[in-house]
């Protein structure tokens, strides 16, 4: 008896080990090439496919060059009415698009692909946990989902602050910074955004961005004079 009881706890024991094994994330990858022959890799995220790198392109698919502005020229950048962008770290994390890229008729993300959504990068922030009372509120929300965002161990990022990466979902966020509206850049690798395709009423589009010193995303919108990376989503 005292052995039948003994086997009856061993299997109750090894049954609950199994329920709190965590379900590993499988990962399904691909590429994707843009119209100046730039491969990307790109990530399966719930049902959305995303690149798991920041856009580095320099024309519109219909072969429209768009405006390289110069870091140094600040009075351009904020003044220019054209689509632009600036390179900064030698486009290691891709470049800076400001809003007018974003917002033009023409396309700028590869064929079959485009610059994703509000609610797009809500439904992907959805899969990998956060909750919905945090899902549709701006600024800082959730927890810790920027980590499992940004690449693994943070390669690229600076070592200080609160942000690890686990990359648990394979996106491998990496600090491409940003270019504010009177054209200053943040060279020190700290930050990533990203644009969002949208506007509301008065002309500002919506964002991403992820800060090293922060463990959970934030959302806001912003002016157009901004320069941010884009990641874009399949079709």
């Amino acid at each position: 008896m005292k052995q039948f009881k003994l086997l009856i706890l061993l299997l109750i024991a090894f049954s609950s080990c199994k329920e709190e094994t965590k379900e590993e994330v499988v990962i399904e990858r691909g590429t994707v090439t843009d119209i100046d022959g730039n491969v990307y890799n790109t990530v399966k995220i719930g049902d959305q496919w995303w690149m798991a790198e920041n856009l580095k392109v320099s024309r519109f698919n219909d072969g429209t060059e768009i405006s390289l502005i110069d870091n140094t020229n600040n009075e351009e950048w904020e003044n220019t009415n054209l689509p632009s962008y600036s390179i900064i770290n030698n486009g290691t994390s891709g470049y800076l698009y400001n809003g007018n890229v974003v917002r033009s008729e023409k396309s700028i993300a590869p064929e079959g692909w485009h610059i994703p959504s509000d609610e797009e990068w809500r439904r992907m922030e959805s899969h990998i946990g956060m909750k919905s009372s945090e899902v549709n509120a701006t600024g800082f929300r959730g927890e810790n989902e920027a980590g499992l965002l940004t690449s693994k161990n943070s390669t690229g990022w600076p070592a200080a602050g609160v942000l690890f990466g686990t990359d648990d979902f394979g996106f491998d966020a990496r600090p491409g910074g940003c270019r504010i509206v009177d054209g200053r850049i943040n060279i020190f690798n700290t930050t990533a955004f990203w644009w969002a395709k949208d506007t509301i009423n008065n002309g500002e589009g919506w964002y991403r961005y992820i800060d090293v010193y922060e463990s959970r995303i934030f959302r806001q919108t912003t002016y157009n004079e901004y320069g941010m990376s884009i990641r874009c989503v399949k079709d």
